[in-house]
């Protein structure tokens, strides 16, 4: 759940964003049906099976349109649900309701669909001491949702943005010279609280990453005899990440290895929605 602060700063002004997207002037369909005030109820559906995800922001869409309404749920972030479970019910004016449906179940979907994929893929690394990391591959202007969503689902936050820590990429390399430089410069410029990562794509670029004092080396689309080379060399004297195109089909293949992380943009990119739907709405 997020504190007040940030659903107050960061979350809310993404939210009413996504309400002016849809509503720029009127709900014309809602205003047809619904002159006058009028008290409703509507029901929050499971379609099928998966971890649920997003309730805060659910409910935050609703009240930020009228804060009287009232949404009671009978499940919490990260909860196993079924097709067919009645997760909850919102009260309040159906003109809101009507309103608000689409933008709420837009977020609640999918940051349900990304927990969901993610505790799929999770589960695939336990047993192991191996951390399952997130990427920057997020939809633009919902990062804050979908990293929560991977949290949930049973994931960890890789860096948040690119003011959270140093990554070290081929166009840095390429823009500093050398993996030496580049890493020569990190320590230069950043804080010395700030560890330094570097992507590599070789044997050599591992040696020389490890040899300037990179504090974590991803691999990057090597191949597993590459790899294991690789972690042998290192030996310890760095964290060592896994990263590209990891996906729920494929990652069981690098449980062996042993390392610290593996990275997988298809956490975000790549997770399908969850289906859940608003019904039976009615007055009261």
């Amino acid at each position: 759940m997020y504190d007040p602060v940030t659903l107050k700063l960061n979350v809310e002004p993404l939210i009413l964003s996504a309400l002016q997207e849809d509503i720029t002037s009127e709900d014309v369909s809602a205003n047809c049906v619904m002159k006058k005030p009028q008290m409703g109820e509507v029901d929050l559906i499971c379609k099928q099976d998966g971890i649920i995800c997003g309730l805060q922001v659910f409910e935050r869409v609703f009240t930020l349109l009228d804060e009287n309404t009232k949404a009671e749920f009978f499940v919490e972030d990260g909860e196993k649900v079924k097709s067919g479970q009645l997760m909850g019910k919102i009260r309040g004016d159906i003109r809101v309701l009507l309103c608000g449906e689409r933008t709420a179940l837009n977020y609640l979907q999918r940051m349900s669909g990304i927990a969901t994929y993610t505790h799929s893929v999770a589960s695939l690394l336990e047993g192991t001491q191996t951390k399952l990391l997130d990427t920057r591959k997020t939809t633009p202007n919902n990062r804050i949702f979908e990293k929560y969503s991977v949290r949930i689902g049973g994931g960890n936050n890789h860096r948040y943005n690119l003011s959270d820590g140093v990554l070290l990429k081929d166009n840095h390399i390429g823009a500093a010279g050398s993996v030496k430089k580049a890493v020569e410069m990190a320590k230069e410029y950043a804080p010395f609280v700030r560890k330094i990562e570097v992507e590599v794509e070789t044997f050599d670029m591992v040696k020389e990453a490890v040899e300037a004092g990179a504090d974590i080396v991803m691999l990057d689309n090597m191949n597993h005899e590459q790899m294991r080379e690789a972690i042998e060399w290192i030996a310890g004297r760095a964290e060592i990440e896994v990263s590209g195109n990891v996906t729920k089909e494929n990652i069981a293949k690098l449980t062996d290895l042993g390392v610290d992380y593996i990275s997988s943009g298809a956490l975000t990119h790549s997770a399908p929605i969850m289906d859940i739907s608003l019904k039976n709405l009615h007055a009261v």
